[in-house]
């Protein structure tokens, strides 16, 4: 059969690569046309965490009547779309094998071209989705659940990466502290919310790896720092929320640092971030500060699309579906991916 690639028309966007079931049409004319999100957060609470079994098995439940949910919102039917979209890596391998077999079977069944998206190029270009978007070159702040990395972007598909996580990314760091200190599941945005009402100054922790070169980044040892604080505290609230503050300080000052670091090595003045903890308030809050009195610009997505979404992944398969790039019949995820390795996007 013949697979109309050049120009496709509306994008349907899947993604399910860990709890979050994100369904999206995205047009490459007219924009986003609507988004729908199904969050397994409740699911997972009473364990503390994500069960990668249950995930699966909630995204079953789950995808076909989002996807029936978001067409409707766009105004759309199944016959109207010119690709599918789906999160192919990385991410729970069971998990991601639920939207790539419906992707594929929708795009079969349709006689449309689908393509397998990398999860953290959707969220490297989650930005493009606002009103001004930025234009490359520039290095962008990826800190997503298990990954905390920054990226050169000379051009959408030419990466470079210029540091990694050695251990614990900035979001593992956040879940696992807010839970050894008792806070309620998902914890990131439970301690964020607690160091609202901490005490500065009280506690301090080191900012890792910033008294040497590089860029990587390591945040167990901090981790580790927060234990033994909370240990030899009296663990009542204002002991909490003291040490959430100068735990997430410490998270901020870091990525602060590590990005002014970035963009000096590279010479780019534009800074993208993206990802969960791109949409914490301190973060926001200082690297903003540091754009201005620094001369260059910064970028976030608006904070729906910060976390995982159908939206961002709709959009990415939409770019490369557009340049003529599309997967084959074959039902295949990554679990592991290397953002590097994907091809240039050649329009």
């Amino acid at each position: 059969m013949t697979l109309p690639f050049a120009k496709p028309g509306p994008v349907l966007g899947i993604e399910t690569s860990c709890d979050e079931t994100g369904v999206a049409v995205y047009d490459p004319a007219r924009g986003l046309l609507a988004h729908a999100l199904y969050s397994q957060v409740d699911l997972h609470a009473e364990y503390g965490g994500v069960v990668p079994e249950l995930a699966s098995r909630d995204h079953v439940r789950k995808l076909l009547p989002l996807v029936r949910e978001t067409l409707g919102r766009a105004g759309l039917g199944v016959d109207d779309l010119g690709g599918v979209a789906y999160t192919a890596g990385p991410g729970l391998v069971g998990a991601l094998l639920v939207g790539a077999a419906a992707a594929r079977a929708l795009a079969w069944a349709l006689e449309i071209p689908a393509i397998g998206v990398h999860h953290m190029e959707g969220h490297l270009l989650a930005p493009m989705l606002e009103a001004d978007p930025p234009e490359p070159p520039y290095v962008a702040l990826l800190v997503s659940g298990g990954h905390s990395m920054l990226i050169e972007v000379a051009a959408i598909g030419r990466y470079r990466l210029l540091g990694d996580t050695l251990d614990d990314a900035a979001g593992e760091a956040f879940d696992k502290t807010a839970k050894l200190m008792g806070l309620p599941y998902p914890g990131g945005p439970a301690l964020a919310k607690l160091a609202e009402a901490g005490t500065p100054g009280r506690f301090r922790f080191t900012r890792p790896m910033t008294d040497r070169p590089g860029l990587d980044f390591s945040f167990s040892g901090l981790k580790t720092q927060v234990l033994l604080a909370w240990q030899r505290s009296d663990q009542g609230e204002g002991a909490r929320a003291d040490i959430a503050r100068a735990f997430e300080e410490a998270i901020v000052e870091t990525l602060v640092i590590k990005c002014r670091r970035a963009l000096a090595e590279t010479g780019a003045r534009r800074l993208v971030v993206a990802g969960g903890v791109g949409a914490n308030r301190r973060l926001r809050a200082e690297l903003a500060e540091a754009a201005q009195a620094e001369g260059f610009t910064v970028h976030f997505p608006r904070l729906e699309f910060c976390t995982d979404n159908g939206a961002m992944i709709a959009m990415a398969g939409a770019l490369r579906l557009q340049a003529g790039q599309l997967s084959d019949a074959q039902i295949q995820v990554r679990p592991r991916w290397d953002l590097e390795s994907l091809p240039a996007l050649v329009a």
